[in-house]
């Protein structure tokens, strides 16, 4: 039952600490507060703008169930609550902006297009704003840390189904470009656990994967976490079965038009992953010869 989760005696005094509370507590959650937390992790700027019943219904909880849910973080109702995320929205405009901007383009799409182009305009638009929104949800800090555990990995092995794929089969393609030992585990006749069962406590695992889950990326992050690997994981969500074991997420929201979701997003942070490395190994390298004694 909800109740049964103890509240907090004091609550957090901005959306960041607001966060680092839900991701420390949501195993212990129930299902339906769980389903609150994801929402408020994936969706802050709809928690700043939208009305309670608006929250509620694209939760698919009650509105009581979000008063227990900020009464459970130790807040005296939802609204004190949502103002964390509207204080952090004013004071950064790009991001007000950013939530307007997504509000008229879901309104434009809901009309009929009248040809191809107007098609190629609405996903070029979508993606555009999701774009624009990677480096609002992927930090300077997030990115120094992933570049470091590429650079410090012995190998890296990259893993991403369906959806993924594209993206995971790009990430292996390009660092083995950059002379980083790299190896993509694709899963051809049924051997991901084979390809996956070599890491080990020096290597990485970059896993990719946006709802619903893939079933062979969750197992290869499982095997790999219980070898000692470092998880590296790329995906729509803080939360989800990619994300608790790993030592960094990093969290892209791609943009969906009519119901198709792109990976424009995802191939522009793959991009910056591995440009980034290239660019911290050739100045490793610059040290150490500066370094070196003359023989």
């Amino acid at each position: 039952m909800d109740e049964a989760t103890p509240a907090l005696e004091t609550a957090p005094k901005t959306a960041e600490e607001l966060r680092a509370a839900i991701l420390e507590r949501y195993d212990s959650l129930s299902k339906r507060l769980q389903q609150i937390a994801r929402y408020v992790l994936d969706e802050p700027n709809e928690m700043a703008l939208e009305t309670l019943a608006v929250i509620s219904e694209r939760c698919g909880v009650q509105p009581s169930a979000i008063v227990r849910f900020a009464k459970t973080f130790g807040y005296p109702g939802a609204s004190q609550m949502q103002r964390l995320f509207r204080d952090g929205l004013l004071s950064g405009h790009a991001a007000l902006g950013y939530g307007e901007r997504v509000r008229h383009f879901n309104e434009a799409v809901a009309k009929k297009p009248e040809g191809g182009a107007d098609v190629l305009a609405e996903f070029v638009e979508g993606n555009t704003l999701a774009l624009q929104n990677l480096a609002q949800t992927v930090s300077e800090a997030d990115m120094a840390q992933a570049v470091k555990m590429i650079d410090k990995a012995e190998t890296v092995y990259v893993v991403g189904f369906r959806r993924s794929f594209p993206v995971a089969s790009y990430l292996a393609y390009s660092l083995q470009q950059v002379n980083k030992r790299t190896l993509f585990i694709d899963g051809v006749a049924g051997l991901t656990k084979q390809q996956v069962q070599t890491i080990g406590p020096k290597d990485v695992l970059i896993a990719v994967s946006y709802h619903p889950y893939a079933e062979e990326t969750i197992q290869a992050v499982e095997m790999a976490a219980a070898r000692g690997a470092a998880i590296l994981s790329i995906s729509d969500s803080l939360v989800s079965p990619i994300a608790k074991p790993a030592a960094l997420v990093l969290h892209v929201r791609e943009s969906e038009v009519r119901t198709f979701r792109s990976l424009a997003a995802s191939i522009c942070l793959a991009q910056a992953l591995v440009i980034g490395f290239a660019f911290e190994s050739s100045r490793a390298k610059g040290r150490s010869a500066k370094t070196a004694k003359p023989g």
